[in-house]
């Protein structure tokens, strides 16, 4: 799809005095009702203050967890994230008792220019995830106008994200428009050279991602539990570690597109080994993996050859990690790349980091805010990267 063609808020005109639906991503994590991280709320605030400093109505929605559908659960209220939002914009947002209905017809219209109020989850109609029209469309009579800021759903035809921007004057908020222009600059006319980083653990996520970057990068970098698929189909020994016999064939293949369009491929040369992932001894190994072992990591030679090819890219895309970073011994592969991206980045590179595990390793070394983008959504991300469908952004684009 044609990312430039999304509108922003600006399209919407003056906003004063009128009610905006914001589908914003408030899927925050939560003990008990004690949210453990506030950053997903706090992404949202920079849409929100910008309508509300319109004198805009906002109806804030979300949806949180997987409810069965049925009506109110208690564990899936967004009765905390109410009381947060209340904190961080300074006055009291009012959680709506549902999310459509006379009575929340009623309580929409009651909210004063610039200042918002919290519909209760979407997700206990059933009508919600299934895309349903007659839900969307009791939703978008809601508001005159309706704003997309939950980008961590936008590959999903959920009835918030669809509907109402099909029924009503519509705009990207300023945290899906951050994304997609994001995403633009690796996608569309990169700066060159341009260089992708895929890891992660399952070959079959990232197929159709590597197939669809061929044609846009110079350097590939695999690594991760998914390159000993790839070393596979090369004749590599790979004793135990994670493989997927089944796609040895399209590796073989892809390898072989990417030598046709002149793409170096990168894969790893060495190993951080060990008998399982939770035998505490492991070590580096050159070449095949023995075959009581397993690779969990990429080694010292592999990081520094992929840290070569970062140095010389001007678009970096980072997608998955190098190994279980999570864990100290197989860190240093993750590590050592994450590090080189904010090196290059500050070296004028222009770096995006899919959301998922990938946001996750940045931040768990401390490096996220050296990153030019880091995406807040990993299956959105992802699906976008691959060039595949994205309902809610097209559901914003008018004919």
């Amino acid at each position: 799809m044609d990312l430039s063609a999304i509108p922003a808020i600006d399209s919407l005109g003056n906003l004063a005095g009128k009610r905006v639906f914001v589908r914003c991503d408030f899927n925050v994590p939560l003990e008990g009702t004690s949210i453990t991280s506030d950053a997903r709320i706090v992404a949202a605030l920079p849409t929100i203050h910008r309508l509300l400093k319109q004198g805009a109505r906002v109806i804030l929605a979300s949806h949180l967890g997987r409810p069965e559908g049925r009506g109110f659960e208690a564990a899936f209220s967004l009765a905390p994230v109410a009381k947060r939002l209340s904190e961080l914009l300074g006055f009291n947002v009012p959680l709506i008792p549902d999310c459509v209905g006379e009575h929340t017809h009623n309580s929409v219209r009651g909210i004063a220019d610039g200042r918002a109020a919290l519909l209760e989850n979407l997700r206990f109609h059933k009508a919600e995830s299934k895309g349903a029209e007659a839900f969307g469309r009791e939703l978008a009579e809601l508001a005159e106008a309706y704003v997309n800021d939950a980008f961590g759903t936008c590959h999903r035809a959920d009835a918030s994200m669809v509907w109402p921007a099909k029924l009503l004057p519509s705009a990207a908020g300023l945290l899906v428009k951050a994304e997609i222009d994001a995403m633009a600059r690796v996608l569309d006319k990169p700066a060159k050279p341009t260089l992708a980083v895929v890891g992660g653990a399952k070959v079959s996520d990232k197929i159709p991602l590597v197939n669809n970057l061929l044609s846009k990068v110079n350097e590939i970098c695999i690594g991760g539990g998914m390159a000993y698929t790839f070393l596979l189909s090369q004749g590599v020994a790979i004793g135990n570690s994670l493989c997927d016999d089944t796609l040895v064939p399209e590796c073989k293949a892809m390898l072989a597109k990417a030598a046709d369009l002149g793409v170096i491929v990168h894969l790893p040369g060495d190993h951080v080994v060990s008998s399982s992932i939770d035998d505490e001894s492991a070590s580096e190994v050159n070449g095949d993996v023995p075959d009581n072992m397993a690779a969990f990591d990429i080694g010292d030679m592999t990081a520094r050859r992929f840290s070569d090819a970062i140095k010389r890219a001007k678009t970096i895309l980072f997608n998955g990690p190098m190994g279980v970073f999570e864990k100290e011994r197989f860190s240093n592969g993750t590590k050592a790349i994450a590090q080189a991206i904010a090196d290059a980045t500050r070296a004028g590179a222009f770096s995006v980091v899919g959301g998922g595990d990938s946001a996750a390793a940045v931040e768990h070394f401390n490096l996220a805010d050296r990153m030019s983008h880091v995406s807040t959504g990993g299956g959105a991300s992802l699906t976008l990267l691959q060039g595949e469908p994205m309902p809610a952004l097209e559901a914003l684009v008018k004919f």
